[in-house]
């Protein structure tokens, strides 16, 4: 069976992110779903890793998808992210009482004083003082009732979002918890950096990498995902990395910004990616302060066959 024949009506019918992410991959998935090796679905047994996996929508795709995952093994550098996961995997029913707790207040107060209980939650986020639980929840609180889905932390890794003031952000998705929940039972939960995942490299084995993206204007210079800087000398460490994975003969696909959508001149990841497969595909541009200088750009796909 080659499952790039296929049609996916729906491609978030069940699971899927529990959070909001600015540059999430969900409407990348029909793109990485074409790119995909054309054995994939018909491998016996596959090793899916992903070093940077963010809000986790690709992730959440192929385990509904592919059953002959038998194991994933994910990765981030952002450590309340990946606490967020540990718990959601171990502990939702628990941690869907204190979203809904949060729900209900947070409902509950006129919009004046929504952004007095935001700044309180983001506060105590902050102080890092919690159980595991709570700092899960209060990490789910945010991200759903901050602007635009964005992570953003300063030089002392503190939260600084503003405000979203969305009228009905959604806080507790029981649902969504839940399935998420399921699929994390077969998947290992690292936080390191992404070279710490070449132990599992081996012949069945998948990788998929969402890096920070390469800023493609000064502009994009809007936050920072973590207290660590993902620059030039990181994209091109990871490279490297991608090459010594190829050396090994495992296949992966990367994707990342086009340096190209700003200055046609620029053959950054050309070069940095020579003799690799890169792929060109449209992508709605959606955090921008400018609603006209919002829409469709270009983002690349790159892979090693």
């Amino acid at each position: 069976m080659n499952y790039r024949s296929q049609t996916i009506p729906d491609l978030m019918t069940r699971a899927k992110p529990f959070l909001k992410w600015a540059g999430g991959k969900g409407q990348l998935i029909q793109a990485i779903r074409d790119s995909l090796p054309v054995d994939f679905s018909e491998r016996k047994e596959l090793f899916y890793v992903e070093p940077f996996v963010g809000s986790g929508a690709v992730l959440f795709w192929m385990l509904e998808n592919f059953t002959n995952i038998r194991k994933a093994i994910i990765n981030d550098i952002n450590t309340d992210l990946v606490n967020t996961y540990r718990v959601v995997r171990k502990n939702p029913k628990e941690l869907i009482r204190l979203l809904e707790q949060l729900q209900n207040e947070y409902s509950s107060l006129k919009r004046m004083h929504r952004k007095i209980f935001y700044l309180e939650k983001r506060k105590e986020y902050n102080l890092r003082a919690s159980d595991e639980i709570v700092s899960a929840s209060l990490l789910i609180f945010l991200n759903r009732t901050c602007y635009n889905g964005l992570y953003r932390v300063n030089s002392k890794n503190e939260f600084n979002v503003p405000f979203g003031n969305y009228s009905n952000p959604g806080i507790c998705n029981a649902k969504t918890i839940y399935s998420c929940s399921k699929l994390l039972q077969r998947v290992t939960i690292l936080n390191d950096d992404f070279s710490a995942t070449l132990k599992y490299a081996g012949k069945d084995t998948f990788y998929y990498f969402d890096p920070p993206y390469k800023p493609v204007s000064r502009t994009s210079l809007f936050t920072s995902y973590s207290i660590l800087n993902f620059g030039d000398d990181e994209q091109e460490r990871l490279a490297g990395f991608c090459k010594k994975l190829h050396g090994k003969k495992v296949k992966w696909i990367l994707s990342n910004s086009d340096p190209k959508n700003t200055k046609t001149e620029n053959n950054y990841f050309e070069n940095l990616y020579q003799g690799f497969h890169i792929k060109r595909v449209k992508a709605k541009r959606s955090i921008n302060s400018v609603s006209s200088k919002r829409g469709h750009i270009n983002e690349l796909l790159i892979s090693n066959y």
